[in-house]
């Protein structure tokens, strides 16, 4: 008879790295997998079509909710179904966990520029990352690693995992932010920096950023 797969501390794990032992308020394979199994058709659809990235482009910078959540749905269902948010600079997709909140989205730093979202960077962005959201979709394994490294803010394995997936020069740095982790990319064709973020959020911070934009629509 085989040897028994050594169990974490909740049940154990599929992969036996131990991650179904972390708690159920902090990040683990489960979430990092929903996520990118709901976001990589949107990544896919942006990547591929400029018809697609230069509609959700003009919807982020108009902060046209409605228009953005008609594309996400018709290129990612399931993305549709989480909450959904711009700061006319980025965007950002909740999704609701039952002891907390993960949000995936990418956008340009807040205080940089108001009301630019480039289609032509968005899709080099989504080109970049689609076989990092690919692999953590599908590879049970991996999504484990990369959860255990960054509850552990292990910052060496979190970029090394990340950059074996995500291949550009583009690529400036890699951190772990807010209980996950942010892709920063700077462009030659574009003079501004752009962050891909899969982070845990808040009540306050999504208060903030509504708040921000409100102020930013004000003095338009």
């Amino acid at each position: 008879m085989g040897r028994a797969r050594r169990r974490g501390r909740s049940g154990g794990c599929e992969c036996g790295c131990g991650c179904a032992g972390f708690s159920k308020s902090k990040v683990n394979a489960g979430v990092l997998q929903k996520i990118a199994v709901s976001m990589l058709p949107f990544y896919r659809a942006v990547a591929t079509s400029q018809r697609f990235a230069a509609m959700w482009s003009r919807a982020v910078v108009t902060a046209n909710l409605k228009s953005m959540k008609k594309l996400l749905a018709s290129a990612a269902p399931q993305a549709a179904r989480q909450g959904l948010g711009t700061n006319g600079i980025g965007y950002f997709v909740d999704f609701v966990f039952p002891k907390l909140v993960y949000t995936n989205g990418t956008t340009i730093p807040p205080g940089t520029v108001q009301f630019v979202f480039e289609p032509k960077v968005h899709q080099a962005i989504a080109r970049a990352v689609l076989s990092l959201y690919s692999r953590l979709a599908s590879d049970r394994a991996f999504a484990c690693k990369l959860a255990i490294a960054i509850r552990r803010g292990n910052k060496r394995l979190v970029n090394l995992l990340v950059r074996s997936r995500v291949h550009t020069a583009a690529l400036k740095a890699v951190h772990i932010e807010d209980e996950g982790i942010a892709l920063s990319f700077k462009y030659p064709f574009s003079k501004f920096k752009y962050r891909n973020l899969l982070f845990r959020d808040s009540f306050f911070k999504r208060r903030r950023r509504r708040r921000r934009l409100r102020r930013e629509l004000a003095e338009e």
